[in-house]
């Protein structure tokens, strides 16, 4: 499913992940950590993948569209947890 977000709130989500978390994520949905870091708006793609985010520039950052919305939906868990 396909999700639009701003560069600032999905920024925002992951620095509010408690520690150890971006790790619990990227063995859940077998990927590397990087990977995780490349979904929440990272570049390292020597250490990580593409993951299916499109930026476009404008307000707050500019606007995200996600391809695939797991990951971000299992941070909101995560975060609802805490």
């Amino acid at each position: 499913m396909e999700k639009k977000i701003t560069f600032n709130e999905l920024r925002k989500i992951k620095d509010s992940l408690p520690d150890g978390s971006i790790r619990k994520m990227a063995q859940e949905f077998d990927v590397t950590e990087e990977t995780v870091r490349n979904y929440f708006g990272g570049a390292n793609y020597t250490n990580g993948n593409a993951v299916g985010i499109h930026m476009e520039p404008g307000p707050n950052g500019g606007i995200v569209l996600l391809d695939d919305t797991k990951i971000l939906e299992r941070a909101k868990e995560i975060l609802e947890a805490v």
